[in-house]
């Protein structure tokens, strides 16, 4: 006899152990939407305050959470977060860095 399916609200969308992370997703969906947000501000040249502060601050998120990451699909999720937060935060930076423009030297 067949078994009845039942949902399970209590689990991860990205658990495949069948408990929940919430600090892992919360820096997951930190993360992603930090990379996102600096890699799309790295494409205008006068936003490079906004996409390399985003960068490096979605680079940090991302890499504590593959530290205290569970599953592989929690760290597939991170790896796409952190490399667009990368390459935000670089093009950020060639394009005047952390602080240009706010601070002459």
């Amino acid at each position: 006899m067949a078994q009845a399916m039942r949902p399970d609200p209590g689990h991860s969308l990205f658990a495949t152990d069948g408990k929940p992370h919430p600090l892992q997703d919360t820096l997951l969906g930190v993360t992603l939407v930090l990379g996102i947000l600096s890699f799309v501000t790295a494409q205008f040249h006068d936003l490079h305050l906004l996409s390399s502060w985003s960068g490096l601050i979605g680079i940090l998120t991302g890499a504590y959470g593959q530290f205290i990451s569970v599953t592989t699909r929690e760290r597939f999720a991170l790896v796409v977060g952190l490399g667009l937060a990368g390459v935000g935060f670089y093009l950020g930076m060639a394009h005047g860095g952390l602080f240009g423009g706010v601070i002459s030297g």
